[in-house]
């Protein structure tokens, strides 16, 4: 059963096509109502995977709204961050990540009709076919794993399923995107890797630096995922990967999701055309067959209001103090790009990939499909 998109939606998206003529090399000319139709439709169709995402927050329970954003959004899965409480923190990280997965495990059981969590790769099937929101649950560090692998079989259990091996800092496994020193990957970080491919786990490397990266593709048996980054070739950026870290875990079959943050450009607010040349970029280098998108943002569209401000002015100070804020945070840059600050926001992806004249079939793998494909394998 595929997902529905309400009405007043599907109309808003008819009346911003003209959004299209302001991305660069685009063709000019209209975009037909029948040929908006079709990708909608395709759209409706695909297994479409956020490979790394949120909904709601772990501070109150999922809402009205919540269940709403999911269903508009068209999306089967989403990739969730069980341990983002404290990421970082040896010291709290495991009890916060334990309370974390209690709470989505509540979400899940209150709601049966909207959620249902994905623990292997035949389930997401099931959740485009029942037209609930698959939740993949995955870890964005090593921190609740601390120096005893056994816990990879403990989060194993309890259903996480992506284990991101460090944050930006350096941790026991490998040393982050923003530690100067780019060490590498440290002589647990290659057990902690043996024994994920021995459980069938998926390793992501989105915030491991260059050296760690390539150490961690090289070591693994499996192949691994890079589930939310930005081209480095474009924007030079911590956070962003190398064409030579994109194209190793390309040629070992891995995955590569673009994401919606403000680390695409050097100085100002990205938009829609820098999503979309980051996109194009990392099939120029990967090929078809291993970029999506992993948004790093909420599926709700974000308001912005005075409070909204102050929180996000609050959250990016605090980051700082942390020392977990990477180059290019910015008060005044918000982490979502304006002109998709939609719940469907995939679609119009979608739409804008199609007036480049990328096929159906090299979007249905962008938008899903590359992701799902990974998960089998790996899985």
């Amino acid at each position: 059963m595929s997902m529905s998109m309400p009405r007043r939606n599907f109309l808003s998206v008819l009346g911003s096509l003209s959004a299209a003529a302001a991305l660069p090399g685009i063709a000019r000319g209209v975009i037909t109502t029948t040929s908006s139709e079709a990708i909608w439709n395709n759209y409706r169709n695909a297994l479409v995977i956020d490979s790394l995402g949120s909904i709601g927050n772990d501070r109150a329970s999922f809402g009205a709204a919540d269940f709403a954003d999911a269903k508009s959004s068209g999306l089967t899965a989403i990739n969730v961050t069980v341990n983002g409480a404290s990421v970082g923190s040896y010291a709290r990280n495991f009890n916060d990540t334990v309370r974390s997965i209690a709470f989505y495990n509540a979400q899940i059981a209150a709601r049966p009709d909207a959620f249902m969590q994905i623990r292997r790769a035949a389930d997401l099937t099931e959740a485009k076919r029942s037209g609930k929101l698959g939740l993949i649950y995955g870890f964005q560090d090593a921190t609740p794993i601390g120096e005893d692998l056994d816990r990879v079989d403990m989060f194993a259990n309890f259903g996480v399923r992506v284990f991101q091996l460090t944050y930006n800092r350096r941790n026991l496994v490998g040393d982050g995107c923003l530690e100067s020193g780019n060490a590498g990957l440290s002589e647990f970080g290659r057990k902690l890797v043996a024994r994920l491919n021995e459980r069938k786990q998926l390793i992501d490397l989105s915030h491991a630096g260059e050296r760690t990266t390539l150490e961690a593709v090289a070591a693994s048996k499996a192949p691994i995922a890079i589930s939310h980054t930005g081209c480095a070739a474009l924007t030079a950026n911590p956070r962003n990967k190398t064409d030579n870290e994109l194209r190793k875990v390309a040629e070992r079959g891995g995955y590569v999701g673009i994401y919606l943050m403000p680390f695409l450009r050097s100085q100002g607010q990205p938009m829609a055309a820098d999503v979309i040349a980051h996109l194009e970029h990392a099939i120029d280098v990967c090929g078809e067959d291993h970029v999506g998108i992993g948004s790093d943002g909420p599926i709700a569209a974000t308001v912005v209001t005075p409070e909204f401000k102050k929180e996000w002015a609050d959250e990016i100070n605090d980051r700082r103090k942390r020392g977990i804020s990477a180059p290019g945070e910015d008060p005044n840059v918000y982490a979502f790009i304006p002109d998709l600050n939609r719940t469907d926001r995939f679609g119009r992806i979608a739409e804008l990939l199609s007036a480049r004249k990328h096929s159906d079939e090299r979007i249905a793998k962008i938008l899903g499909g590359n992701f799902a494909r990974l998960l089998q394998d790996v899985w």
